[in-house]
């Protein structure tokens, strides 16, 4: 109550001095028109929408036959469509198992021991985006080609034959695993700057962990959304490429669909519809893979607070 009823200073005016005057009412604040904004998200919208839309019409319905779903019920039992699904999802797979498995360690450890060369690495891993594929490819030819002449009496000639396997052609994995570094490259080095891997290294080394604990438990979890978008964009690669994989006599999905189109084309526009979706879904799963909460087992968030807050005390 004493704080609800005004004291005789506040209630009487001061001595000499006139009562100010009230404040008059706050005009209330337009919101601002969002006409533009709509006109851009409608445009948007339409740019990617309207092409898909028109290619799922042409892939159901025929002139003078009507509405008809034997386009998506046929590729099932199309030939060779689930063998080049699954080489590129195991392409896909591969990649980004092999390009995190070059990237990471190597990135973690210039950051920690040798700052300097950074330049050095962001240089060399960007170089594949100023070669282009058909370049890269024709180096590659030229070395599987020149191999078998020059290594058939060699250990090495059989690895030559083994990359070229066409059940699973390990030679696409590392072509693409080069396209992919300046992709990867950039992802985990934006995770790197965000996060001080120094101090942390430091700090697990002091409590006695290990290289591979540090690695695993300490390092990896704080880049877990770094990772996932590298594998974001990977996967999106590999998914959609085509020049290498066809040049060098492959058959991924990209290649297939390509070579199906002439002979049954509503069915090639069905695939590509379906193998957006797939992608789509894929990039789903691997986006709420990087956006989850974080919990390494063992050391809860309040656990390693509690940690810090003596030395900070």
């Amino acid at each position: 109550m004493a704080a609800m009823t005004p004291t005789a200073r506040e209630a009487a005016p001061e001595h000499g001095k006139e009562p100010s005057p009230p404040a008059p009412p706050a005009t209330p604040v337009r919101p601002r028109p969002r006409v533009w904004r709509g006109v851009v998200l409608g445009l948007g919208g339409a740019y990617f929408l309207i092409p898909l839309i028109a290619s799922f019409v042409f892939t159901v319905h025929t002139p003078g036959q009507g509405i008809s779903f034997e386009a998506y019920t046929a590729l099932l039992a199309a030939d060779g469509f689930t063998e080049s699904l699954l080489l590129s999802l195991g392409l896909a797979a591969a990649t980004i198992a092999l390009a995190l498995l070059l990237a990471v360690p190597a990135l973690v450890a210039v950051r920690i021991g040798a700052p300097r060369l950074r330049p050095v690495v962001e240089v060399m891993c960007m170089l594949p985006l100023v070669v282009p594929p058909i370049a890269l490819v024709t180096g590659i030819s030229t070395v599987l080609r020149w191999g078998p002449d020059h290594l058939s009496r060699t250990p090495l000639y059989q690895t030559f034959l083994a990359v070229q396997n066409e059940s699973f052609p390990f030679v696409l994995v590392l072509a693409y695993t080069v396209m992919a570094l300046p992709f990867v490259y950039r992802s985990l080095d934006a995770g790197l700057r965000a996060v001080d891997v120094p101090t942390l290294v430091e700090a697990a080394r002091n409590c006695g962990a290990n290289w591979p604990y540090v690695m695993f438990r300490v390092i990896l979890p704080n880049l877990r959304s770094s990772l996932a978008g590298a594998a974001f964009l990977t996967l999106a690669l590999v998914l959609g490429e085509f020049t290498i994989a066809s040049l060098l006599g492959f058959q991924p999905f990209a290649v297939w669909i390509v070579s199906i189109s002439g002979a049954h084309a509503r069915m090639s526009v069905a695939v590509s519809l379906l193998s957006l979706v797939i992608t789509w879904l894929l990039l789903l799963v691997l986006s709420r893979a990087g956006t989850a909460p974080t919990g390494t087992p063992g050391t809860p968030r309040s656990a390693r607070t509690s940690r810090t807050s003596p030395k900070e005390s």
